[in-house]
């Protein structure tokens, strides 16, 4: 009798653990398919779209913004892919602002002073940022300035080139209207965040499905062990920060498309959320890793939450820099920490 009376007991006593065992499995499962770890940017975008146009659907949610949403964004996009190849290679590079700005001074200056054909000024311009990543990785790798250092300095240098690019002043007129089309609206869209959309899916393509970018990984997470298993990581780096400079140049090109005019040292407010969205984005898809797609991902939760709060509160222009500051601060502390975290787990 005691034994069944025991068992009767166990089975009655284990009776409620097995229900919350259960329902504490079946809720792992639908986050595991929810896949909150991983897309939990998409869903705070829905959150606050949705969120926005409860709230001030008058401005909000209209056809404008979300054109004006789409064309600005499409621009940090560009130069945020600039700061993760250089992230993903291990390296900062602080100088993609000033080099945006020396690429919008150079494509006006060359069309409306100089008469240079337009294609031709873009590839000028995008040159000369190919130029600036080779001092930059000069610097870096063959002085062994610290990355920081480096890039900060050029940023300091480019500024004062850009000024003698321009004089100083915004190119508002002489612009090729040929070269001025290319930044209208195409099928309802602005054409900056198609130029977005190619140069993300090329780039993700090459740091994803191709040696080269397994490599950049590899180097950056770990260049002594790369160098041991013979990549070569100075070969990589020059390539990563020739890269961001391109890309950096390709941003002040499609700024200077969008607005008609190439304003003066019109990249250096692009440097902040370049980064917080590279930050970010080191959070969403492939977690603990900068990436391509968390980047795009986190740039519009950044620029979701910015345009919304603009327009709540038009006033308040301090509003861009505290958002995107708040969120560069937590993405940072949050990747160091899950960083720890892992290397903590082995």
């Amino acid at each position: 009798m005691t034994a069944p009376a025991t068992t009767a007991a166990r089975s009655k006593g284990s009776g409620p653990a097995s229900g919350v065992a259960g329902k504490a499995s079946a809720g792992s499962r639908i986050l595991q398919k929810l896949a909150i770890d991983r897309f939990s940017g998409v869903y705070i975008i829905v959150v606050l779209v949705v969120t926005f146009c409860l709230w001030i659907p008058q401005t909000f949610a209209t056809q404008a913004n979300l054109r004006v949403l789409l064309a600005s964004q499409a621009i940090t996009g560009i130069i945020a892919l600039a700061a993760t190849v250089c992230l993903i290679s291990g390296v900062f590079d602080l100088s993609i602002g000033a080099t945006m700005s020396l690429s919008i001074s150079m494509v006006g200056v060359l069309q409306a002073t100089g008469g240079v054909n337009p294609i031709v000024a873009v590839l000028i311009s995008l040159a000369a940022g190919a130029a600036v990543g080779c001092i930059n990785a000069l610097v870096v790798t063959r002085f062994n300035i610290d990355p920081v250092i480096g890039t900060l300095a050029m940023s300091a240098v480019l500024a004062a080139v850009s000024w003698w690019v321009a004089n100083g002043e915004t190119v508002l007129y002489g612009l090729s209207p040929t070269f001025v089309s290319f930044g209208d609206i195409v099928l309802g869209v602005p054409a900056p965040i198609i130029y977005l959309a190619v140069i993300a899916v090329i780039a993700w393509y090459v740091l994803e499905h191709t040696p080269a970018g397994r490599y950049l990984y590899a180097a950056g997470a770990n260049p002594v062990a790369a160098r041991l298993s013979g990549v070569n990581v100075t070969k990589l780096t020059w390539g990563a920060l020739i890269s961001s400079g391109v890309l950096a140049s390709a941003a002040g090109v499609a700024l200077t498309l969008q607005l008609g005019t190439a304003p003066f040292a019109g990249g250096v407010s692009y440097l902040l959320p370049a980064y917080a969205a590279a930050f970010l984005g080191s959070t969403q898809i492939e977690p603990g890793r900068f990436n391509v797609a968390g980047t795009v991902v986190s740039m519009f939760i950044v620029a979701v939450a910015v345009r919304g709060l603009q327009l709540r509160l038009p006033d308040a222009p301090w509003i861009a820099d505290l958002v995107q500051g708040v969120i560069l601060l937590l993405a940072v502390g949050f990747a160091v920490w899950a960083r720890r975290r892992r290397i903590a787990r082995g």
